[in-house]
Formats: structure tokens, C-alpha cells, sequence
């Protein structure tokens, strides 16, 4: 999930060096949606795991 993220931001990148403004903003926007998704999940499964570990 997190390669999706450096794909877009690269695609957005190079879109944003050639002067595509509307496709560099939308790798953007979806560069930081995934992003945040990966943290929730990320977030999810350690508290997850918190819980699930025996004591």
C-alpha cells in the first residue's frame, strides 16, 4: 500500500515537472488518501495486537 503512495507521489512529481497541474494534483490527492488509509490500518492492527497479546 505504501509502494502505491511513492507511485503516485512519483507520478506526480514528474507530471508536476512537465506542467500537467491537473494530473499532478490528483497523484497527489491519491498519493495522501492511501497514505492515510496505510496509517489507519497501521494504527488499527497495533492496538489490535495490544489487545490480542496474552499476559
Amino acid at each position: 500500500m505504501l509502494g502505491w503512495v511513492v507511485t503516485f507521489l512519483i507520478i506526480g512529481l514528474i507530471a508536476a515537472i512537465f506542467g500537467f497541474g491537473g494530473i499532478a494534483g490528483t497523484s497527489f490527492a491519491i498519493a495522501k488518501i492511501i497514505f492515510f488509509i496505510a496509517l489507519i490500518l497501521l494504527l488499527i492492527s497495533i492496538v489490535v495486537g495490544t489487545i490480542r497479546r496474552p499476559l
